[in-house]
C-alpha cells in the first residue's frame, strides 16, 4: 500500500513538472521574449514605435472594429445558440457543424472566399457594385472577416448554459401569461449572461490578432484600413523587429487582460463549456 501511495505521488509530481515545463517552454517563454524584444531599446523607443501616426491609428482601428465585431457576435451568437438548443428542425445538425467551420478553416482561405464571393468579377460583387455597395477593401470588409473568424465563440460558450437550463422554467413563464420576449429577458438571459460575456471577450481577443483573412480583403491602407497584425507583418518585412515586437506586446497585453477578465468572471460559476 505504501509503495502504491508513493508511486501515485511520484506520478502526480512528474505530471505537474511536465505541465509546468510545457507552459514555460511553449507559452511563457515566447511571451516573455516578445516583451524583452519590444523593450530592448528602452521605454522611449518603445513608446515612439506604438505612438507613431500609422501605428497608433492601426491600434485604434483594430480595437474599434474588434468591439463592433464583439457586439455583433454577442447578439447573433446568442440567438443562434438559443435556436440550436430550443428548436428542432431539418438541417439543425448541419447548422451546428457549420458553426465550428471557422475553427477548422485557415483564415487565409476565408479571405479568399470573401474575395471570390464579393469581388467585382462575381455575380454578387458585380450586382453590389452596380447599386453602389462596396464590401471589399474598407472597414466593412474587416468587420465581415472578423465576424466570420470569431463566429463560434459566443455560440459555443452560451450553448452549454442553455442546455443546462431547465426548459420547464420557460414553460412555466408562458403558462403564467408571459410572452417570449419577456421570458427570454427575465428567465433565459440572466442564466446565460456569463457565457455571453466570456464568449464575447474571447471573440474580442481573437479579433485583435486576426491577420490571414484581413490581409486579403481590407486593402491594407495605412491609417484607414491597416490593422495592427498587418502593420506588424510590414515591420518584419522592413527588418524592424523591435517595432514589430512593440506592437505585438500591445496586442499581447490586451489579450492577457481579456483572459484575466474571463477567468475572474467565470471563477466560482463553474465551467462554461
Amino acid at each position: 500500500m505504501v509503495v502504491k501511495i508513493l508511486a501515485s505521488q511520484a506520478y502526480k509530481s512528474a505530471s505537474r513538472s511536465l505541465l509546468v515545463a510545457y507552459l514555460l517552454l511553449l507559452v511563457a517563454w515566447p511571451i516573455v521574449t516578445v516583451y524583452v524584444k519590444g523593450f530592448s531599446l528602452g521605454w522611449k523607443p518603445f513608446w515612439d514605435e506604438i505612438s507613431g501616426p500609422i501605428a497608433w491609428k492601426s491600434i485604434l482601428l483594430t480595437v474599434k472594429l474588434s468591439v463592433v465585431t464583439t457586439i455583433i457576435q454577442a447578439v447573433i451568437g446568442t440567438l443562434i445558440a438559443y435556436v440550436l438548443v430550443r428548436y428542432s428542425f431539418r438541417g439543425r445538425m448541419l447548422l451546428s457543424s457549420l458553426v465550428d467551420l471557422p475553427f477548422a478553416l485557415p483564415t487565409s482561405v476565408a479571405g479568399l472566399m470573401f474575395l471570390t464571393l464579393l469581388g467585382p468579377s462575381s455575380p454578387l460583387g458585380d450586382w453590389l457594385n452596380r447599386i453602389g455597395v462596396q464590401l471589399l477593401y474598407n472597414q466593412t470588409a474587416i468587420v465581415i472577416g472578423l465576424t466570420f473568424v470569431t463566429f463560434p465563440f459566443v455560440v459555443r460558450t452560451v450553448q452549454p448554459l442553455l442546455e443546462q437550463l431547465d426548459a420547464s422554467e420557460e414553460q412555466a413563464s408562458y403558462t403564467l401569461g408571459a410572452g417570449r420576449g419577456y421570458t427570454f429577458r427575465h428567465v433565459v438571459l440572466p442564466a446565460i449572461v456569463p457565457g455571453i460575456l466570456a464568449g464575447s471577450m474571447l471573440a474580442f481577443s481573437r479579433a485583435l490578432a486576426e491577420f490571414g483573412a484581413i490581409s486579403l480583403i481590407s486593402g491594407n491602407l495605412p491609417g484607414k484600413t491597416m490593422v495592427v497584425s498587418v502593420f506588424i507583418y510590414g515591420e518584419t518585412q522592413n527588418f524592424r523587429p523591435e517595432g514589430a515586437a512593440a506592437l505585438s506586446a500591445v496586442l499581447l497585453t490586451l489579450s492577457l487582460i481579456v483572459l484575466w477578465a474571463i477567468n475572474t468572471l467565470t471563477r466560482g460559476k463553474g465551467r462554461l463549456g
